[in-house]
């Protein structure tokens, strides 16, 4: 039967956890084949796998240091040569850092932007020659931290702003072959999380609660099939940024 991805293949970066897995996991089950990144993860990319394996697709897990542009050149090129092409790419592995104006290192500020938007560009810059040959999609993980500015998370937020605007930088460039669009999660809680993260974040958004790894993974299959939508941030957060 034929699906949404039947016969696409996406690279997700950070697959093997969180928000990366369910990302990973969904586009599966919508058909594509999986280019499953992980650095440390690699219990639970090997996990993942075989999860999108049950649902009768093909992945692979592969390790990268993302802030070495040199082993981002390497993974796409991995994934490109295991599956042959590249249709969507992903960009949902990040850190969190946190960091005052006054606790802030050098150290902190490189790797938040590193990780954070560095990685994203290059990982864009060695897919762009096959995601141009297949009209594909970029989907990048900016937040709302990017947009609201938390004075705890400073390098942080300043990362997550950077991705809106690289985001709109390379689907100006990108296209009309590529379109490139970023989500903005507003506070997801998963099984694990400490239950009073739950109960303080209700506070902060209209809807009064938190959203779920499926409310992202929804939005990303959204963006990564919009055809007239690029560019854009979609921002999920239950109405926190209102």
């Amino acid at each position: 039967m034929e699906t949404k991805f039947s016969g696409k293949v996406a690279l997700v970066t950070g697959a093997g956890k969180r928000l990366g897995r369910a990302v990973s996991l969904q586009l599966a089950s919508e058909g594509a084949d999986v280019a499953v990144h992980y650095r440390g993860s690699d219990a639970e990319a090997t996990e993942v796998v075989a999860q999108i394996e049950e649902l009768g697709r093909r992945a692979v897990a592969m390790r990268a240091e993302l802030t070495s542009v040199e082993e981002i050149r390497a993974l796409v090129q991995r994934a490109a040569h295991e599956f042959g092409r590249i249709d969507i790419l992903v960009n949902s592995a990040a850190n969190f850092l946190p960091s005052s104006v006054i606790s802030t290192t050098e150290e902190i500020w490189d790797a938040s932007l590193d990780t954070n938007v560095k990685a994203p560009f290059f990982c864009a810059q060695a897919a762009a020659p096959m995601l141009r040959r297949s009209k594909g999609s970029i989907v990048n993980f900016a937040d709302t931290g990017g947009l609201l500015g938390w004075p705890g998370y400073v390098s942080h937020s300043v990362s997550k702003a950077g991705v809106v605007m690289l985001t709109k930088c390379l689907a100006k460039a990108l296209a009309p072959d590529v379109r490139v669009n970023a989500i903005a999660p507003g506070t997801i809680t998963m099984a694990g999380d400490p239950p009073e993260w739950e109960a303080e974040f209700v506070k902060l958004a209209p809807l009064r609660k938190t959203g779920k790894s499926s409310d992202i993974a929804d939005a990303v299959i959204y963006l990564a099939t919009a055809e007239f939508m690029t560019g854009q941030t979609l921002v999920v957060d239950g109405g926190r940024t209102v």
